[in-house]
């Protein structure tokens, strides 16, 4: 997406944010407005552009984005740019509205959708006694790749490779807790890895529509799928390609963070930055129909 198309869909979007916002705040008092200091010069609009156009641009520091390319390429789409120091502290005066437009670009769900979680690590596993940035917030934990200090981001995807939900975590929050508020509002199945596997949190989601269906460990008794199911299991695959869109094509992990509100924004704009990608991981049906449909009823894994 050219930034042209990206700044008018986030200005569109903010002219409307304005106007609920205009409704639902307390009204203003006689005198209590603030008049110091001088008027913004970049638009909050200006300011989320440039934060999500940052991940399409394959730099893998944003000072040096913001110093060698926009203010360098980009002064006739921002004309009133400002310094790099005052660019970070406007930036994290949008997260909210970041939040709400990143909501604004999930996909619908199509009954058929893959969850899984990749993680963030916030910096080298040597540094993390001298780390002082995610004290209290980040934590310690182990994946299948090894140790790492950070966050886990939980997504769900549909079949299309559109993002469903996502959400942050600790590094040591198990994968299956955050599992009932991500799966709002979906239905049909859930394709899931065995770090999933949990007799409470599938009949909980069959509650609200969503069947669980997950790879079954070699000690565990097999389960019955049908042809179809045993397919799309196979294709769970899909969310790992997305994962690693998200880490490849944008610069969602990095250890350069220094406030917890710069990292959520980065997290988020990264995200943005992936749902307006042209092209993403998604599965052919077709393909799928003709050559995976022919699986034993009985899958173990």
């Amino acid at each position: 997406m050219d930034i042209i198309t990206l700044f008018c869909e986030i200005d569109d979007f903010f002219l409307v944010y304005e106007q609920y916002q205009a409704q639902h705040q307390l009204p203003e008092i006689l005198g209590a407005r603030n008049t110091r200091g001088r008027p913004r010069c970049l638009h909050p609009s200006e300011v989320m552009t440039i934060l999500v156009h940052f991940h399409h641009k394959q730099y893998k520091n944003f000072k040096a984005y913001y110093q060698d390319y926009v203010c360098c390429h980009l002064r006739w789409a921002f004309p009133n740019l400002v310094s790099y120091s005052r660019f970070v502290q406007l930036s994290q005066e949008v997260l909210v509205p970041l939040s709400i437009f990143l909501n604004t670009r999930f996909g619908e769900c199509s009954g058929t959708s893959f969850i899984d979680s990749t993680p963030l690590s916030v910096c080298h596993n040597r540094r993390i006694s001298a780390h002082r940035v995610f004290t209290g917030y980040a934590e310690r934990s182990k994946t299948s790749m090894g140790w790492f200090y950070g966050f886990k981001l939980h997504l769900v995807i549909n079949d299309h490779g559109e993002l469903l939900s996502a959400m942050v975590t600790a590094g040591s929050v198990d994968d299956r807790q955050p599992v009932p508020q991500l799966c709002q509002g979906l239905f049909g199945k859930l394709f899931a890895d065995k770090g999933y596997i949990n007799k409470n949190l599938r009949e909980r989601l069959q509650e609200d529509g969503v069947t669980l269906i997950y790879k079954v460990r070699k000690n565990m008794k097999p389960e019955p799928l049908s042809d179809a199911d045993a397919a799309l299991l196979k294709k769970r695959m899909l969310i790992e390609s997305v994962n690693k869109e998200l880490k490849s094509q944008t610069e969602i992990q990095h250890t350069r963070h220094r406030s917890p509100v710069n990292f959520q924004v980065n997290t988020i704009a990264a995200l943005i930055a992936y749902t307006c990608l042209k092209k993403k991981p998604s599965l052919k049906h077709k393909e799928l129909q003709e050559k995976d449909c022919q699986v034993p009823m009985i899958c173990n894994f």
